[in-house]
């Protein structure tokens, strides 16, 4: 359970064209607890305002009038890994892994229940409040495999002497798989440790995450050492084996 006090301090950027789609969330995420709510209507003012505000989370819609959602989410992730949730009335597939492979961290189609968002927010901040207490019970602090390393009290993952930028998904699938190495987790584990959701409707997710991953830590992403398919189970961080 998120403390009341804790979510009443977090900070919620919505960047959304529609006037009463943002004075709806604003009601909403209010009546939930949050307080400290800031408000764009267009690509730039967004950006500026997730700059200078280093909200917690970020509540993007893809259709804006002066740069769209995909540039914005690419301009934020210059300075940040903040999680980022698209709002959308495209429903493609292919939208969806667009918006998830810019960096992106979770897709909500329009039209959308604003306790679903607010729900989807709380379960983010959830996962986020496992992942610091985990890191607390965990006496393992640096993971290595070769030139890879991982530190979970910085939340830093090295390549040789590279830093290698993660979003904030990337670095949970790959800080839970660093935990479980050499074992076969499922996607509806996966999800479960890094969403904080059940797996129906994850899948793309999930396979665009990991691609993700293998391009950015991976010698040859389409022939992985460490990030395994199992086909038919999930995935497995290959460690210390052929």
């Amino acid at each position: 359970m998120i403390n009341v006090q804790d979510i009443s301090q977090k900070k919620i950027l919505i960047i959304d064209d529609e006037i009463e789609i943002l004075n709806l969330l604003e009601t909403v995420l209010m009546k939930e607890g949050f307080q400290r709510i800031f408000k764009a209507s267009n690509g730039i003012e967004g950006v500026k305002l997730g700059r200078e505000e280093n909200p917690d989370i970020i509540i993007l819609d893809i259709m804006l009038p002066d740069i769209d959602g995909y540039e914005v989410c690419r301009q934020i992730r210059d300075y940040s890994i903040v999680p980022i949730i698209f709002l959308s009335a495209k429903t493609d597939d292919l939208d969806k892994l667009l918006g998830l492979g810019l960096g992106g961290d979770d897709y909500v189609t329009k039209p959308f229940s604003p306790k679903e968002v607010a729900f989807r927010i709380k379960a983010h901040f959830r996962r986020n409040e496992y992942f610091n207490i985990e890191n607390k019970l965990d006496n393992k602090k640096q993971y290595h495999f070769d030139d890879i390393k991982l530190d979970s009290e910085t939340g830093e993952v090295f390549k040789g002497s590279r830093l290698i930028s993660l979003t904030a998904k990337e670095y949970g699938i790959l800080l839970f798989l660093a935990r479980h190495p050499n074992q076969i987790l499922s996607k509806n584990k996966i999800c479960e440790n890094v969403w904080g959701d059940e797996y129906i409707g994850y899948d793309n997710t999930i396979m665009v995450h990991i691609r993700h991953l293998r391009e950015k830590l991976e010698d040859n992403p389409s022939d992985p050492k460490y990030i395994k398919t199992i086909k038919g189970l999930g995935y497995k961080l290959s460690i210390g084996r052929d």
